[in-house]
């Protein structure tokens, strides 16, 4: 194989598609990266609505977009990174496409996972086994296995002070107290993901009714009948917010004292910001998809034989987020607020 010599990098280009989720874990490594390489230029390919939220970071120089339509399109992309010249590609999809993006790249570096036929694509490889890590973690070990810096270990996230001002004036506008802010969000990607408004609603009113919370109901824009449906069903008052674009999204979470979502993008968001989250899971693995950092908190209904599953449709009428108890989801709550110190007075002063 291959080995990095760190004189030679001027110019990185790092590669991740599909979710905003995923691509939040991978900007773990940026801080990394220009710890060893401080006078390279970092850029990215991604997919929208992705580089919406890497444009905004200052680290990141340029951020191409994956286009999937049309074979034009994609033969432009070919042409565009080839003519960037990079030196090291540190590819975290490792498709087909992506395989066939760093082939004929003309990069000195060409870093991916080694998975069958497409391992002929490069000449650094990542960690094998993917499993056996954290999904941001992952990242970590990828530029460990290269010989890069791994120390830092911050998500990265950053909003501008248009988004800023219209979270606060978006809060301000609809809560007229000081009371505990709980942000929920529906969104999950996979249809599994997704625990069932009805039952959302049921937590809420729980939140509400113990700790005098006001709800504060997120949404993206295949998520808008679920966030209706959870709004209607509440026997407590909550709140809808409007529509958004990723950004004003997040800075309206920033603005919550925590969120309570599925494993979804606002979650990793969350913890890319430094909002306590409380994941729902059913599917997948807290302590591999799970929010990353210590102060967040996973809960799954283990005793289901089917937990875990990793289906994108579930058979089983959710049973995993449905028959969930509403006793250990208020017990995990409990500890969220209390390790981060964010228990309600009024609680305090009921109990």
């Amino acid at each position: 194989m291959t080995k990095l010599d760190k004189k030679h990098v001027q110019k990185i280009l790092i590669i991740k598609l599909r979710g905003i989720g995923d691509v939040i874990l991978s900007t773990i490594v940026i801080r990394n990266l220009l710890k060893d390489f401080p006078s390279s230029e970092v850029h990215y390919l991604t997919e929208p609505p992705s580089h919406i939220i890497l444009n905004e970071i200052p680290q990141i120089i340029k951020v191409h977009i994956f286009n999937r339509h049309g074979i034009f399109n994609r033969l432009k992309l070919f042409f565009n990174i080839r003519q960037e010249k990079y030196d090291l590609i540190l590819d975290f999809f490792t498709s087909t496409s992506t395989a066939l993006i760093c082939l004929f790249s003309g990069a000195r570096y060409k870093a991916g996972f080694p998975y069958r036929i497409r391992k002929i694509a490069y000449n650094l490889f990542g960690p094998f086994e993917r499993d056996r890590f954290h999904a941001a973690v992952l990242h970590l070990e990828f530029l460990k296995l290269l010989g890069i810096s791994y120390e830092k270990d911050y998500l990265q996230i950053y909003l501008n002070d248009n988004v800023k001002l219209f979270a606060k004036n978006i809060i301000h506008n609809i809560i007229s107290n000081n009371n505990l802010l709980v942000g929920v969000s529906p969104s999950g990607g996979w249809n599994s993901k997704k625990c069932d408004p009805s039952k959302f609603a049921e937590i809420s009113d729980e939140v509400h009714s113990i700790y005098k919370a006001n709800i504060l109901i997120l949404w993206g824009p295949s998520d808008l009948d679920d966030a209706i449906q959870i709004n209607k069903l509440m026997k407590s008052t909550s709140y809808l917010a409007p529509s958004t674009n990723i950004l004003q999204m997040a800075s309206l979470i920033s603005e919550c004292d925590i969120l309570i979502s599925n494993d979804s993008g606002p979650m990793h968001i969350s913890t890319a910001i430094g909002t306590p989250v409380l994941s729902l899971h059913g599917p997948t693995n807290p302590l591999l998809q799970g929010p990353y950092g210590k102060k967040h908190e996973c809960i799954r209904y283990e005793e289901l034989n089917c937990i875990g599953c990793n289906l994108l449709e579930c058979p089983r009428n959710h049973e995993c987020f449905l028959e969930l108890p509403m006793e250990n989801i208020l017990k995990k709550l409990e500890i969220l607020l209390k390790k981060n110190g964010i228990i309600p007075q009024t609680y305090l002063q009921q109990n």
